[in-house]
């Protein structure tokens, strides 16, 4: 086994976002989070969303799997169930995680399957030229909501706490020692994880940029707080005057899916696959 370095991370491909876009932090952070961990290449892979965050895929040199949009998760949890000795992370946008994929989201988390979530949140269908998402806020006018968005903006961290998820965190892509210690700790978690990326879109979301962030952002740590208490974590994530990122929940003596499941005690189902599968016998009954 080799373990994941910076140079055998280092992708050919350069990076395409906009000037400015909070993928660039959130890209070197997971980076940095793999390399930090020596983590080894043949246990890991990246399942990607689809939309900007989604062309990471071509940024970074690991075992991945561009999925359907939508479907980052559902792929998660059949990668981790076919090998669960791997560890399998998501990285999608809150467009994808929290509109089409957001039944995957609280399936994984009900279920408490081993997989770590990582949404780039940046309130706005970027990859499509500005359209509102799941996270905009009431009022908002983009190219779908030009008289402003009816709808209220979706909490994905009350929604993963009522959902019963072990690990519930936020970070901002502007802090990127912060995001590698929260990405860290939730691959290092064993069940589901849920890590929500506030992110800038400096061309199609003009509201909340960089300034608007640092003046909005306060660290959990910095305060004290105990990641303990699920009602707690409920009213912090429910905090809108300011925004608080760190590590809002962690209940670590919960049992991952793949836990619940005797036939997976020794073996995964990839080390039980049969040398020889012949399908001649089921198909004779639609001759």
């Amino acid at each position: 086994m080799s373990n994941i370095t910076q140079q055998s991370i280092q992708s050919p491909i350069t990076p395409t976002w906009c000037p400015g876009c909070g993928n660039f932090g959130i890209l070197g952070a997971i980076k940095q989070a793999f390399v930090q961990m020596a983590m080894p290449e043949e246990n890991l892979v990246v399942v990607y969303g689809v939309g900007c965050s989604g062309n990471m895929a071509d940024f970074n040199r690991v075992y991945g799997f561009h999925s359907l949009h939508g479907r980052a998760i559902s792929n998660a949890m059949g990668i981790k169930m076919a090998n669960h000795k791997l560890k399998v992370i998501v990285v999608a946008g809150e467009g994808d995680t929290y509109g089409e994929g957001l039944n995957h989201l609280i399936s994984a988390a009900r279920g408490n399957h081993d997989i770590t979530v990582l949404v780039h949140n940046n309130q706005t269908y970027s990859l499509t030229t500005g359209q509102s998402s799941p996270t905009t806020f009431k009022g908002t006018a983009t190219k779908s909501t030009p008289d402003g968005l009816i709808e209220e903006p979706m909490n994905p961290l009350t929604m993963a706490l009522a959902a019963h998820a072990g690990y519930v965190a936020r970070a901002y892509a502007g802090n990127m020692a912060q995001l590698i210690n929260l990405v860290k700790a939730a691959l290092n978690h064993e069940g589901f994880a849920l890590v929500d990326v506030l992110q800038p879109c400096p061309t199609f979301n003009k509201v909340n940029t960089y300034q608007w962030f640092q003046q909005k952002v306060y660290d959990l740590d910095k305060e004290g707080y105990q990641p303990y208490d699920q009602r707690l974590a409920w009213e912090k994530a429910m905090e809108t005057e300011k925004i608080p990122v760190g590590l809002f929940y962690h209940d670590p003596s919960l049992l991952a899916y793949h836990k619940h499941l005797s036939q997976l005690e020794k073996q995964s189902l990839l080390e039980q696959r049969a040398e020889k599968i012949s399908l001649e016998k089921p198909f004779q009954a639609f001759v």
